[in-house]
């Protein structure tokens, strides 16, 4: 815990120090890697050895408390925070030297910093208003990240959107709160387990509304394919791999406080998790925005951990300590596998972008013959997030299904059947993952460039390159060593399903085994192949051109092209808008075709719902007279309003 706290205490106050000094990046990225590594240990530490650490002071505020405390669970959840972080900083320090001299750079170290540490005190918070005070300053810190160029409408209009949803989210959770200390007496969170069984259902739901904003469910993630977009690359990668995880971490963390879980509640996490997984990757394939794309995979990957999630729940209420061991063992390592594999997708992103000045798909191609490094990388952050073995993602989608299919033998049809559902929605969003990262690294890395954004294209620093690495070899890593993995996760997931590692049906490790022997096999292939071919002299030429003379870029697929048969086949929940002009005669001059595939969240409900509201406040205009003494008055009347109801 002294560790934890000095890592946080470095973190705000080396981000103050670059405030101060405006232009160093190395003076804020130094003291997150620093603060991060210190916080590191401390929370490896812990969670290896399956205790906790409290610690308490004073605070002269009502009804809160300074307490904090590293168990298994926090620290966990604590793990790919700063451990993504650190990478995140040293990334940084590559991606914003092209701002050096335009704009002050140390503001954003600040707000960085502030970031991190934030996300760490909401992890260990042990007091209902010690977590909305850090969830708050979290939630502020990223909207400034995500306005760092605030000269451009579109990046205001983005981080004005996720102020308001983050702080409708808020809402709910002040709420949820407020019921929970009116219940335990005090805001503590130690007392929060008596709450009474009635009160149950109401918190639940109140929980997912205002933590699955944060986490990103769907319909409530209309802020999410803005903001990650708008922000800077590696601020991205933090926003999608470990911020949104603070939401999982709030909701895991809030079931712990409701006792034993009726049956609905995991079939609701399930259709949850279900129609984000598939809605989520069905957008992300209509997107021509690299990181458009990849911010609706962070919806999907939530869907998945949603899935795992209910699974766990429904385990538990039907006494299946099979189904919730691997339900809450696949949710829980999916929540560090993400953060792996989608901050080095970032990452790669934003390495494309630096390289280019663009995130549009079309614009690119042909950059692995001049960005191999990012290229590589991002090849195996895209298998990884398909679920592809030997990598990470199959690894935690292994186990979930293995829980479903414990499940789906299971005599009871209120159980049966929404396993049956996690099964089939799985296994349909792993597919239209894959098909769309063969499309997203087939149209960025592949075949020709399509623009002078391609044409001039160029290898990221080192800075950058060191951290997309580091990643793509944790994918590999975590896949391999499985099940040592699943061992050292163990007091976590034992103290969310009540599972012990060592009496359950664990994964075995045939299946670490067989992807190392499968690694084994195609490396002694490809150094066969080298020999054999090293007294040869090997030429190349093109690929099968069709009998076209002069084959140009222009007859690549583009982005909308390649997606073109899965969104249409799924044009009923997409909605996509289409304009043409098809080519005429026989010497065609102009021809043009583009999409666009608006969020229907967002236009057809969020939308609706905000004009809605300002059209009924703006009929209230006559309350607001300017007058300084009618305001005192509506105060008065307000506060008489609520003694009466409170002495009724």
């Amino acid at each position: 815990m002294n560790l934890l706290l000095f890592g946080i205490t470095l973190l705000v106050a080396g981000g103050s120090a670059a405030l101060l000094a405006r232009r160093s990046s190395w003076l804020g990225a130094g003291s997150a890697v620093l603060g991060c590594a210190a916080g590191l240990i401390g929370a490896v530490r812990a969670l290896a050895a399956g205790a906790s650490e409290s610690w308490r002071l004073a605070w002269e505020i009502p009804g809160g408390s300074f307490a904090v405390e590293l168990d298994a669970l926090s620290a966990f959840f604590l793990i790919p925070i700063l451990g993504l972080s650190a990478l995140a900083a040293i990334y940084g320090v590559g991606y914003l030297d092209s701002w050096r001299g335009k704009k002050a750079l140390g503001p954003v170290w600040f707000f960085t910093n502030t970031l991190i540490a934030s996300m760490a005190m909401v992890v260990i918070a042990r007091n209902g208003l010690l977590f909305l005070v850090a969830w708050e300053v979290m939630a502020l810190a990223s909207f400034f990240l995500v306005g760092f160029e605030h000269e451009k409408p579109a990046v205001r209009e983005a981080a004005w959107v996720y102020f308001v949803a983050g702080h409708f989210g808020t809402a709910f959770l002040i709420v949820f709160f407020l019921l929970l200390g009116r219940e335990a007496g005090s805001l503590d969170f130690e007392g929060f387990d008596r709450v009474a069984p009635a009160m149950s259902a109401p918190l639940f739901l109140m929980a997912l509304v205002g933590f699955g904003t944060k986490a990103g469910f769907m319909p409530l993630h209309v802020w999410l394919p803005d903001a990650h977009p708008a922000a800077p690359s590696h601020v991205s990668a933090l926003m999608s791999g470990v911020m949104i995880k603070t939401g999982i971490y709030g909701l895991v963390r809030a079931l712990t406080f409701l006792g034993a879980p009726p049956p609905w509640w995991g079939w609701t996490l399930i259709g949850v998790g279900l129609v984000s997984g598939v809605l989520g990757v069905l957008f992300a394939l209509a997107q021509h925005d690299l990181k458009r794309l990849l911010a609706y995979h962070s919806v999907e990957n939530i869907g998945i951990i949603a899935l795992g999630a209910g699974v766990g729940v429904l385990g538990q209420a039907a006494g299946s300590p099979a189904l919730a061991f691997f339900g809450w063992a696949g949710a829980l390592l999916h929540v560090v596998n993400h953060a792996l594999f989608k901050g080095l997708l970032f990452l790669g992103a934003g390495s494309v972008l630096h390289a280019t000045g663009t995130r549009e798909m079309d614009h690119l191609g042909g950059l692995l013959k001049r960005m191999p490094v990012t290229g590589v990388t991002f090849l195996i952050g895209a298998a990884a997030i398909s679920g592809l073995p030997p990598l990470n993602g199959f690894v935690s989608e292994f186990l979930i299904l293995l829980g479903a299919f414990s499940g789906a033998c299971s005599k009871s049809a209120s159980t049966a059947v929404p396993v049956l559902v996690t099964i089939g929605g799985l296994a349909l969003i792993s597919g239209l993952a894959a098909a769309c990262f063969t499309k997203a690294f087939g149209v960025v890395f592949l075949g020709e460039p399509r623009g002078e954004h391609a044409h001039h294209a160029h290898e990221a620093g080192l800075a950058m390159r060191i951290p997309m690495v580091l990643l793509a070899a944790a994918c590999f890593a975590v896949g391999l060593l499985a099940p040592a993995v699943l061992r050292f996760m163990a007091p976590a997931v034992k103290q969310v399903s009540g599972v012990d590692f060592a009496g359950s049906p664990s994964s075995r490790p045939a299946i670490a085994w067989g992807a190392a022997a499968f690694l084994t096999v195609v490396g002694g292939l490809a150094l066969v192949r080298r020999r054999l071919l090293a007294g040869r002299t090997v030429g190349e030429t093109v690929t099968w051109d069709c009998g076209y003379a002069r084959p140009g870029p222009r007859m690549q697929y583009t982005s909308s092209s390649f997606a073109q048969p899965l969104t249409d086949l799924f044009a009923t929940f997409l909605r996509t808008r289409r304009t043409q002009s098809p080519p005429s005669g026989y010497f065609p001059r102009n021809a043009s075709y583009a999409t666009e595939t608006p969020d229907v969240c967002r236009e057809g409900l969020f939308r609706n719902a905000f004009l809605g509201g300002a059209w009924v406040l703006g009929k209230l205009g006559w309350l607001q007279q300017g007058r300084v003494h009618l305001y005192v008055l509506y105060i008065a009347l307000t506060l008489l309003a609520l003694l009466m109801w409170s002495l009724r």
